[in-house]
């Protein structure tokens, strides 16, 4: 399993930025296998990890037509700066008290 760490500090976001990370969550999840995706800011830093079962699935995402609108929106108009890691989980455990 691989993930995908992208770090960023935020710039100006408004309700299409909203609308694009909505439209992008749904391509990953539903054309390129996304396991999950989890996303949290504060202040004007953001982090947001996603979970995939292999590295071409990865790549494929990442050279989609939408998700490169997407991405050169946010290096235009959301973002200041970011940095987006690509790591593969060698060893996963949990804990769940439910």
């Amino acid at each position: 399993m691989f993930a995908v760490i992208f770090k960023a500090t935020v710039g100006q976001q408004d309700k299409h930025y909203s609308d694009t990370v909505a439209v992008m969550r749904d391509l990953a999840f539903n054309h390129y296998n996304c396991i999950d995706f989890v996303a949290v800011s504060e202040g004007d830093k953001e982090i947001a990890i996603s979970y995939w079962h292999s590295e071409a699935d990865i790549q494929a995402w990442h050279q989609d037509s939408k998700h490169a609108v997407a991405q050169k929106l946010g290096q235009d108009k959301w973002y200041r700066a970011y940095t987006v890691e690509v790591v593969e989980i060698k060893r996963q455990y949990s804990f769940d008290n439910q």
